[in-house]
């Protein structure tokens, strides 16, 4: 399914993030930037050690990144040119600011994007695996803020994709798109 929000494609589909052909892809990092499991470790692996490099000297020059933001490093290995590693936060209920933290990890992912005119970005389900973010609340607060974002405009984005690695998760962000198109046509 794809959508247009102010004259950019949001597209989603169903696949490996570290497959995408886009000027950048962006990892769901932890705050040491190090490396780690699931979408992280896939991109760390496949990209190859130019990758940890950079997010080493990062991480000399600010000490990480904290939950909500995000660094820009070479793409390695992979077919992305570039990574963007965002940290997203871990569930606790929802009671910790969790939903504005999400949301500023997707925010600050296409400001780098956009800061370097980039104009594909492909993003993986943010804090929905290891970090256990409810994937249907996730998924909801991913695209209004991806599209809010889009309309606001000052940016050279001229593709945003969803890539999700199961069928169950694909068919949540579907349903997340289907409400956000309604709600734009209200």
């Amino acid at each position: 399914m794809d959508a247009r929000v102010s004259g950019t494609r949001l597209a989603l589909e169903l696949g490996d993030i570290t497959e995408q052909r886009v000027d950048a892809i962006v990892n769901a990092a932890n705050t040491t930037l190090l490396g780690g499991g699931g979408v992280d470790g896939a991109i760390h692996r496949r990209g190859g050690p130019a990758i940890l490099e950079e997010c080493k000297a990062i991480v000399a020059r600010q000490g990480g990144c904290p939950t909500g933001e995000a660094v820009i490093t070479t793409g390695g290995r992979l077919p992305a040119r570039f990574v963007i590693h965002t940290v997203g936060p871990v569930w606790s209920g929802g009671r910790r600011g969790e939903d504005d933290l999400l949301a500023a990890a997707y925010r600050n992912s296409l400001r780098l994007a956009s800061e370097r005119d980039l104009t594909t970005i492909a993003f993986p389900s943010i804090s929905t695996g290891a970090y256990r973010f409810p994937i249907e609340r996730a998924a909801g607060i991913a695209l209004s803020t991806v599209a809010g974002m889009l309309r606001a405009g000052g940016h050279h984005v001229a593709e945003v994709r969803f890539v999700l690695f199961t069928d169950y998760d694909l068919a949540v962000y579907h349903r997340a798109l289907e409400r956000l198109a309604q709600e734009e046509r209200r």
